[in-house]
């Protein structure tokens, strides 16, 4: 009954438009309130155990170190090596929207972060080349969402806290799937641009191969320290972002001395309220998953799922299905705390490895994202490109068609995600 209520208030929260964690904050308050018997202090208790976890000290310094990769010019330089990389063929600028997003969501770990970042380089230089806006802003909305996937994730972080299984195996399982959205996007936009005959004049100009790899050397080194530390053993991936954090704060004040010290405060106060965004989110959620968990519903969700459903294609196809809905309205922390306790037993009850459902989870979550007409990410790219949400639906429907034949590889294929991990770990 409380868990019904408690649902209940939550989806018509939602549906009032208000904001994702307030209103999982009132549902839970509501649900603590009809348990009757619980102490109200146990609110208190239960968001401090929510946040009381040492993986998490990741998500605020991976936010902090791709402002600074942004402010000190390493985003710039990113664009400028895909360019030289991509470039110079018909429909090449695109195609460096997708391999800088890509570059950089190697270090930042947020389809946000990379929005904002390229998004506000990219979107123009697309633009002043002649491709039509609404194409440029999904372009670069479905190119973020690599963000999610390329290692190191703060959704990956999340879902191995929430689901206890080891970030290292989750980071390097990200790398197959990935690189495979990449490369599709890259030949849909090739092909797309040959088609419709834009980006003829794509070809790089005053760019060189060499001077443009010297230019992002630093930057480039940035994913081979931090990724190559975690799988030497030299430091964890939470230890990993506070290295990033120092790095991307050497690179741009002593070699490419584009950050200042003016600079500092602003990028601080940016990383402070993006990272209390998706903690606040967290610690509800926390509180929302320990009423479930209270009542039941995990045990009886996964009781239910066991007994009609025996075949792990199929319970994978339910879960893509739920959550490419789920993804559409709710961000994918509060969406991983709360459902990857409940769906990770009985994935693993069906014999699915639990780092392969992870990445699974993370790239339905990511599509999602891009979903009209609620996809989060749509709104983000749409601040930046000054468009409405209504203009970019249509080509989003395209680069949402390639990204899922992806997801079917990679939830068909498990080797897509595990054949590193197996290598590295096995």
């Amino acid at each position: 009954m409380v868990a019904h209520s408690l649902i209940v208030v939550m989806c018509t929260l939602f549906l009032l438009s208000v904001p994702i964690a307030v209103a999982i904050g009132l549902a839970s308050i509501f649900g603590i309130q009809v348990m009757g018997a619980v102490n109200p202090t146990l609110i208190g208790q239960q968001l401090y155990v929510s946040l009381n976890k040492f993986p998490l000290v990741a998500i605020p310094f991976f936010i902090l170190a791709g402002q600074l990769m942004n402010t000190g010019g390493i985003s710039r330089r990113l664009v400028d090596f895909a360019r030289v990389l991509v470039g110079n063929t018909q429909g090449g600028l695109a195609a460096t929207c997708v391999v800088t997003c890509l570059f950089f969501a190697a270090v930042s770990g947020s389809s946000t972060a990379t929005t904002f970042a390229i998004g506000a380089i990219m979107i123009p230089a697309l633009v002043k080349a002649g491709y039509p806006k609404p194409w440029t802003a999904s372009l670069q909305a479905t190119s973020a969402e690599l963000g999610i996937v390329i290692p190191p994730s703060i959704p990956l972080i999340l879902y191995g806290v929430a689901a206890d299984v080891s970030i290292g195996e989750l980071f390097i399982a990200g790398f197959g799937p990935g690189m495979l959205i990449g490369a599709a996007l890259v030949a849909y936009v090739l092909i797309w641009a040959r088609v419709t005959g834009h980006g003829k004049a794509d070809a790089v100009t005053g760019l060189k191969p060499w001077p443009a790899f010297r230019k992002a050397f630093w930057a480039l080194l940035m994913p081979v320290v931090v990724l190559g530390g975690i799988y030497g053993g030299v430091f964890t991936p939470t230890e990993a972002s506070a290295v990033a954090v120092a790095y991307a704060l050497i690179v741009g004040m002593f070699i490419h001395r584009e950050l200042g010290w003016r600079d500092l405060m602003p990028i601080l106060e940016k990383s402070v309220i993006s990272s209390v965004l998706i903690l606040f989110i967290i610690a509800w959620a926390g509180l929302f998953a320990f009423i479930i968990n209270r009542e039941g519903v995990p045990m009886a969700i996964g009781a239910w799922l066991t007994s009609n459903i025996d075949s792990a294609l199929v319970f994978l196809a339910f879960v893509v299905a739920t959550l490419l809905v789920i993804g559409m309205f709710i961000e994918a922390a509060a969406a991983i705390i709360v459902l990857a306790p409940i769906l990770v037993p009985v994935a693993m009850a069906l014999g699915i490895d639990p780092v392969h459902f992870g990445i699974v989870m993370i790239v339905s979550l990511a599509i999602g994202f891009i979903t009209p007409p609620f996809g989060l990410n749509l709104f983000a790219v749409c601040s930046v490109a000054n468009l409405p949400v209504q203009r970019i639906i249509a080509p989003t429907l395209a680069f949402i068609g390639v990204v899922f034949l992806c997801l079917l590889a990679i939830t068909l294929l498990p080797v897509i995600s595990l054949g590193l991990r197996d290598l590295v770990y096995r």
